[in-house]
């Protein structure tokens, strides 16, 4: 038997391969940040090579419960080099395949509203919303992860839906819908009609440009329709060659590849209620950058 024929028939690495998508979609979930996801998923695989995978009953299961452990360890760290990054916190935009949008639950799940909103959460509650309400995982499986009684988790559970539900955006919007705000924004951007951008904006949007003091960017939060369509076409009479705006689909929904002079500049995600946007979502930075031309799968199952 070749080497290959050993390593193509090793029932771990083909447990781990046939779930890998699902495990870096719960690990982005829960942390924001595909890079720091996909460090996770390095840590589970090692521990997972220690495992004989013929005494595991549930091997999906199992994997979940690494990866979620790994998850907890690295949010925490995370938090504290969040608390420390200069100006707004963006999750790091990841280029999807049309299928994600379509299936509506993984969209919203991977959404940067829903992520912002994530981000609110202690980690512990983020990784308990995520297994449950996300990839519908029982009590007792993520009491297991998490180290807690199920009786815990299900309060766990509780609250933080409560705390999601209150901060989400009211009502799912179509990606045609989205789209359409997304025109809208691009052609007002393109020809500076401020007009045209007031015209798209609710009156209390809110802006957040992350640039992790590598690039410009709001160091605060820019809100209302005036100062952030100022903003905007402020920041667009400055900038040093043409601006284009490409329709791309990144965490599973419309948004736009900004580029200046033809060069890669940021990723403009939006949240969008009742056809106007209330949300727009900067990515400048170039670390948060590098997956937004080629593809991530993303899965709930």
């Amino acid at each position: 038997m070749t080497h290959d024929d050993h390593h193509a028939a090793d029932p771990a690495t083909e447990a781990f391969v046939a779930h890998r998508n699902l495990l870096f979609t719960v690990a982005y979930e829960m942390l924001g940040s595909a890079a720091d996801a996909e460090d996770v998923l390095q840590e589970t695989w090692l521990r997972w090579a220690e495992v004989d995978p013929g005494h595991v009953l549930d091997q999906r299961a199992y994997l979940v419960r690494i990866t979620t452990r790994q998850s907890l360890n690295r949010l925490r760290t995370l938090t504290r080099r969040k608390e420390a990054y200069v100006g707004p916190w963006l999750p790091e935009p990841v280029l999807t395949a049309p299928d994600v949008a379509e299936d509506v639950e993984l969209a919203e799940s991977v959404s940067m509203a829903l992520m912002l909103v994530l981000e609110t959460l202690s980690p512990t509650e983020r990784a308990v919303f995520v297994l449950r309400e996300v990839f519908a995982v029982d009590y007792d499986e993520i009491a297991a992860a998490v180290d807690k009684t199920s009786a815990a988790v299900r309060q766990i559970a509780h609250r933080a839906r409560r705390h999601v539900d209150a901060r989400r955006p009211r009502a799912a919007v179509s990606a045609s819908q989205t789209r359409a705000a997304l025109e809208s924004f691009r052609r007002a951007l393109e020809t500076g009609d401020l007009q045209g951008l007031l015209d798209v904006l609710a009156p209390d949007v809110v802006l957040l440009s992350d640039g992790g003091g590598v690039k410009q960017a709001a160091r605060r939060p820019v809100t209302g329709a005036d100062k952030v369509a100022r903003f905007v076409i402020g920041g667009s009479g400055k900038a040093t060659g043409a601006i284009t705006g490409d329709p791309t689909l990144v965490n599973g929904s419309p948004a736009l590849l900004l580029r200046v002079g033809g060069e890669i500049d940021g990723v403009l995600a939006l949240r969008v209620e009742d056809a106007r946007i209330t949300g727009l979502y900067y990515v400048r930075n170039p670390e948060k950058l590098t997956r937004v031309e080629s593809e991530t799968p993303l899965t709930l199952r």
